[in-house]
């Protein structure tokens, strides 16, 4: 344990010897409480978790679940398979299920009509039309459940674990669920990976046709520096709400979910990202390839390989009180056999501060390791064997 920049920085090495690598303890609760039955607040250069409750409960996302249908169709855009200049035609099922007959959230697209890619965003974005995200997922996959395994593929691909999805519209569905923390994982997914498209999502209105939409999110409307995400409800889900705002530089991302009305989503949501605000600031434990700690390599020429990160280890954590306790641990999993190439990821650094805070950063080799002679092998493989029957 060591004491820098007024805080008390421990840290420890956890081992995986089998199955999956462990958890760190829960942080402990912050001085933060809100009413609405899920939450969590990210600090979205990090990653960091600031505040959360019940956030990994599978519930359903109702509309904020469209934001895998766009992150679906984002990556096809950049990817050249579809363009925004590309039309897809209203079906009678979109139409029908989706449109104004449903009774629904629609953009309003005549049945048979064509509407433009990105149209059809605005459509998601601003007015969260069922009918536009049905036309998006038939006019990429031919039919929506086709499409919701690619939504399904994608979720997976992006890393969230838990979320399943069924439909591209978040309609109920016994099978349609997410956590609050992988909502907020997507969210800073789709703000990263999707810079050009973000803008989207903090249109205000969109005029279509006859119609004027305004945009659902009412965090856009409030003095906080909100510029997205998303609302959803139904009468299973509850009100919901997946936000994100910048003050002074610095970006937070929100997720409330299950509240009762809809004024109860603004207001726990703009209160948890002002608090986030007035609460947290960035420091900087380890520099940008800095040896961090060791990882033990078995049978290997060398013991211990050094673990660094990439770039610098920065952590959000409580401005008040000014001396707080952070926990570093090295996790990762046993054992870790030669070949190891330097720039390999081998270990994560989980980091948690006496509040809420908490953060995971990637660890990488800093060097090669090859493999030892056949004593130090047979040495290894011995002491390995005592350390898995002492474990049992």
């Amino acid at each position: 344990m060591w004491k820098t920049w007024g805080i008390w920085l421990s840290l420890v090495v956890i081992v995986g010897f089998s199955g999956a690598v462990p958890r760190s303890a829960a942080a402990a609760e912050s001085a933060f409480t809100t009413k609405a039955p899920r939450a969590i607040l990210m600090d979205a250069a990090t990653g960091a978790i600031l505040f959360q409750h019940n956030a990994d409960e599978l519930v359903p996302p109702a509309s904020m679940s469209k934001l895998m249908t766009l992150a679906v169709l984002f990556r096809a855009i950049k990817e050249g398979r579809v363009h925004k200049t590309d039309e897809f035609t209203m079906s009678v099922n979109a139409w029908r299920n989706g449109g104004a007959p449903s009774g629904t959230s629609a953009m309003m697209v005549p049945v048979n009509t064509k509407a433009s890619v990105d149209e059809l965003i605005q459509g998601v974005t601003v007015q969260s039309g069922n009918d536009a995200a049905m036309c998006i997922a038939e006019g990429m996959a031919g039919t929506e459940a086709a499409f919701a395994r690619m939504m399904n593929e994608e979720a997976r691909r992006i890393g969230l674990v838990k979320s399943t999805f069924a439909n591209a519209t978040g309609l109920p569905n016994p099978n349609h669920l997410m956590t609050a923390r992988e909502l907020a994982i997507l969210s800073r997914y789709l703000i990263n990976e999707y810079p050009e498209f973000y803008p989207a999502f903090g249109q205000k209105e969109f005029l279509y046709r006859k119609h004027r939409f305004i945009n659902r999110n009412p965090l856009l409307f409030l003095n906080i520096g909100a510029d997205g995400l998303k609302t959803g409800h139904t009468a299973a889900a509850g009100y919901g709400l997946v936000g994100s705002a910048v003050q002074d530089g610095k970006r937070l991302i929100v997720v409330v979910s299950g509240v009762e009305k809809a004024d109860q989503r603004k207001d726990e949501a703009a209160k948890l990202l002002n608090w986030g605000f007035q609460s947290f600031s960035e420091v900087k434990l380890f520099d940008g390839g800095e040896v961090v700690g060791q990882a033990r390599v078995w049978g290997g020429k060398i013991w211990y390989v050094p673990l660094a990160a990439k770039d610098d280890v920065m952590f959000t954590m409580p401005k008040y009180p000014a001396s707080q306790k952070i926990s570093a641990e090295i996790v990762y999993k046993a054992p870790l056999k030669p070949p190891v190439k330097k720039g390999d990821q081998v270990a994560t650094l989980r980091i948690s501060s006496s509040s809420s805070a908490s953060a995971e950063v990637p660890l990488y080799a800093t060097e090669d390791v090859s493999k030892g002679g056949i004593v130090r092998q047979g040495v290894d493989s011995l002491v390995l064997m005592a350390l898995r029957r002492l474990a049992l």
